[in-house]
């Protein structure tokens, strides 16, 4: 019995119809990948517009806090230094006036004198403030004893310091936003956790520097995000950006806090 070959024409048929199959399925995957990479694209514009917008907040957070800072520099200046100046000004002039008994030029001499140490002292102190002179001379862990020295003499708290880092002076711009974040936590400490102890130790652990801090203060609830963000907080989180590190806040109401950060 002999097996009769196709006709020709189911044989076209077949060829077509398999063609049509297999352009079908070519436009299908080609749409379900054209979608799926839309899909792709639209999660990672997403991922780099909150990186963006998280920036951006940070940035602004940055610029807030300088013209914070420089207002708060621009009152000093015009409350304790420029009023001072203002009242030796009119004493000098006084010293001109006839007729002056010698009793009468000795104090205001006293006044003249007194006026300008305290001008002096005052404007050594905002000074201090932008940047402390052991800071610059002598480094980021001179800069931070005399911190915790600055902070013990109001006899209200005591301090605990610990470094095992040497820190190297070449960084000293890094390490001016280390200072700043420990400068804003101590003062949150006193200011706000009426803390008596403070503790700040520095380690370097498989080469990340790291600093851990914590007080006996009255403490917050750190899981209530609101408590996290006060304008001293974003000023810190802003520091911590630039310096490419980690934050981790921890803390319990009547139970201090603990803050450890990389840089």
């Amino acid at each position: 019995m002999s097996v009769h070959a196709l006709p020709e024409k189911e044989i076209v048929a077949i060829i077509l119809y398999i063609s049509m199959f297999l352009m079908i399925l070519a436009v299908v995957l080609i749409i379900f990948f054209y979608f799926s990479r839309q899909k792709i694209i639209q999660k990672e514009l997403e991922k780099v517009d909150l990186i963006l917008r998280y920036q951006k907040e940070q940035l602004h957070a940055i610029i807030f806090t300088q013209e914070e800072e420089r207002k708060r520099i621009a009152q000093d200046l015009h409350d304790d230094i420029s009023s001072k100046l203002n009242i030796v000004s009119l004493n000098s002039h006084l010293l001109t006036a006839p007729n002056l008994t010698e009793t009468e030029t000795a104090e205001i001499t006293e006044n003249i004198i007194n006026l300008t140490t305290k001008a002096l002292e005052n404007s050594r102190k905002i000074a201090h403030n932008l940047l402390p002179p052991v800071f610059e001379k002598f480094g980021l862990s001179a800069g931070i004893e005399e911190l915790c020295e600055e902070f013990e003499s109001s006899k209200s708290v005591k301090t605990h310091y610990k470094n095992e880092i040497d820190f190297d002076e070449k960084d000293i711009d890094r390490h001016l936003h280390v200072f700043r974040i420990l400068q804003e936590l101590m003062s949150n400490s006193i200011r706000h956790g009426k803390a008596t102890e403070i503790w700040i130790s520095f380690a370097n652990i498989n080469g990340v520097n790291i600093c851990d801090y914590k007080d006996n203060g009255v403490g917050f609830d750190s899981s209530n995000t609101e408590n996290q963000k006060g304008l001293g907080m974003k000023n810190i989180d802003s520091r911590i950006s630039f310096l490419q590190g980690t934050i981790e806040i921890a803390s319990e109401i009547n139970n201090g806090i603990v803050v450890n950060f990389t840089f």
